[in-house]
């Protein structure tokens, strides 16, 4: 089978009910950015941004996977599918997808804030201060936050280089290191972009551009799919 790579987004979170990151003004629930999802935000106040995940994590726990979710993980049966999500829901592995790399981590996990290789799910459940690992240290969300290196990016370079058909859903490829992703990509790979703004995006001229939405848009790369 050929290797099919999904890089995904927000966009395909939406409409499940996840918010998007953040808004046009910077903000994300109210919140500055900096103060939530930063490492210096951690260091001037934790309480405040383990109170902000476990918020966001509890609305993630009740939420489902939509059409577009499940259509990628029936996929699998065509190809060999491996999705890079910046999204840090488990919404794909909640529909079925059983190869994800989760490049800015997972809302359901924690780890020890002095060492990173302890890492536990929680599934939607708070975390305090006080809360510590085995080896007696503050347990902090499993995220990658501003200022610190994504992990699985390397993982992630190499997966897109095996690339037969490169999918990108909902992602306005804005957000680096994760849109450096798509020049991994081989040269003669077909690419799809799913995404109602696609037309803001500034894409190379042989991508296959699908202005919808990611349910919308699933239906119609469903054809191209075929057609391959």
């Amino acid at each position: 089978m050929k290797n099919l790579v999904v890089l995904t987004g927000a966009g395909i979170s939406a409409e499940s009910g996840v918010k998007t990151f953040r808004d046009h003004n910077g903000l994300w629930e109210n919140h500055n950015v900096m103060d939530v999802a930063s490492i210096d935000g951690w260091h001037r106040n934790p309480e405040l941004v383990l109170d902000f995940y476990n918020q966001r994590r509890s609305k993630a726990a009740s939420v489902f996977p939509n059409k577009a979710h499940t259509y990628l993980a029936l996929l699998q049966k065509q190809f060999n599918v491996t999705i890079i999500t910046q999204n840090v829901d488990d919404l794909h592995e909640r529909s079925g997808s059983k190869n994800v790399i989760h490049l800015h981590g997972k809302l359901s996990e924690v780890k020890s804030f002095n060492n990173p290789a302890y890492i536990k799910d929680i599934g939607g459940d708070k975390i305090q201060l006080g809360d510590f690992c085995p080896e007696g240290h503050q347990l902090r969300p499993n995220i990658v936050w501003f200022g610190e290196e994504v992990p699985m990016l390397n993982k992630a370079a190499e997966i897109c280089e095996t690339a037969d058909v490169f999918v990108i859903i909902g992602t306005s490829l804005q957000v680096y290191p994760a849109a450096g992703l798509i020049y991994n990509v081989p040269k003669n790979t077909p690419v799809f972009i799913i995404d109602p703004k696609v037309d803001e995006i500034e894409v190379p001229k042989h991508y296959t551009c699908i202005q919808e939405s990611a349910v919308k848009g699933v239906k119609i790369l469903e054809q191209h799919l075929k057609a391959l």
